[in-house]
C-alpha cells in the first residue's frame, strides 16, 4: 500500500486505519508526503515566537515519521513546498519513479476537488498522472512499468464539496487505538484529531448498515477510481 498526500499529516487522518490494517495483515506500507505542510498546515507551530520554516519542517517530519511507525509504515517527504504546491516535470517524474520503485498493489491519494485547500487537487492531478506514467497502461514502453495498482481516493474533510462518493469501507475497528495514537502525534493540527475520531464512528455506522456486520464499530471511507477486474461476480 502506497499513500501519497500533499502534506505530511494528510495520510494519518484519512487512511491511517487502512494502513494499520494492511500492516497487521502482513502487507508493506509506505507514506509519501509531497510537502511538509510547513506554510499552510502548521498553524499551532507558527504561534511560537521566532518560529522558522526549517524548524517547522523538522517538527513535522518527526510527527509524521512517528505516526507512520505507529501504523506500521515508512515515511518519506519529497519537500516540494506547499501553499502553493507546484508540480513541474521533474517533480512529476520523481513521483512516478517512487511509484515504480515501491510497485504498490494499492495507491491512495486526494480527491480532485477541495475548495478549502489549494494543494489537495494539485496532489491528486500529480499522483493520477504519475500512476499512469508508472504503469504505462500495462504495455511495453521506453521505460520500466509496474502492474497498475488499484487506485483509491481517501475521504476529504468535507466530502460533499469535494466530488467524493464512498465506494469502499475499510473496517478499522481492530486498529482504532493505533490510529488514535498516530493522530496524537500530529500536534500541529490538534483540531483534526477529534474530527477524524468522530468520523471513524460515523463511517463505522455506515459500514454496518451496508454489510450487516454488527461488529464493525469504526471504518474509513474510500472512493475507487479504476474498475475492479474479477473473473466472476
Amino acid at each position: 500500500m502506497l499513500v501519497i498526500g500533499a502534506h505530511s499529516a494528510d495520510f494519518v487522518w484519512r487512511s491511517g486505519g487502512a494502513v494499520a490494517v494492511n500492516s497487521a495483515n502482513g502487507g508493506a506500507a509506505k507514506v509519501i508526503a509531497l510537502s511538509y505542510g510547513e506554510r499552510g498546515e502548521s498553524g499551532e507551530l507558527w504561534k511560537e515566537d521566532g518560529q522558522t520554516v526549517e524548524n517547522v519542517k523538522k517538527i513535522r517530519h518527526g510527527e509524521a515519521e512517528r505516526a507512520a511507525t505507529a501504523l506500521g509504515a515508512e515515511f518519506e517527504c519529497l519537500d516540494l513546498g506547499d501553499y502553493p504546491l507546484e508540480i513541474d516535470k521533474d517533480a512529476l517524474n520523481l513521483i512516478a519513479d517512487k511509484i515504480r520503485e515501491f510497485a504498490p498493489d494499492v495507491l491512495i491519494t486526494h480527491t480532485d476537488t477541495d475548495p478549502f485547500n489549494p494543494d489537495h487537487p494539485v496532489a491528486y492531478a500529480a499522483v493520477a498522472r504519475a500512476r499512469s506514467l508508472a504503469a504505462g497502461a500495462g504495455v511495453a514502453s521506453a521505460f520500466g512499468t509496474v502492474t497498475p495498482p488499484a487506485f483509491f481516493l481517501f475521504e476529504p474533510h468535507q466530502p460533499e464539496l469535494c466530488n467524493f462518493t464512498p465506494t469502499t469501507f475499510v473496517d478499522i475497528t481492530p486498529v482504532i487505538d493505533q490510529k488514535v495514537a498516530a493522530m496524537a502525534e500530529m500536534k500541529a493540527q490538534k483540531y483534526l484529531q477529534t474530527y477524524y475520531r468522530e468520523r471513524a464512528d460515523h463511517r463505522g455506522n455506515h459500514a454496518r448498515r451496508a454489510s450487516g456486520k454488527a461488529d464493525i464499530r469504526q471504518a474509513e471511507a474510500f472512493q475507487r477510481m479504476i474498475p475492479q477486474v474479477v473473473s466472476a461476480l
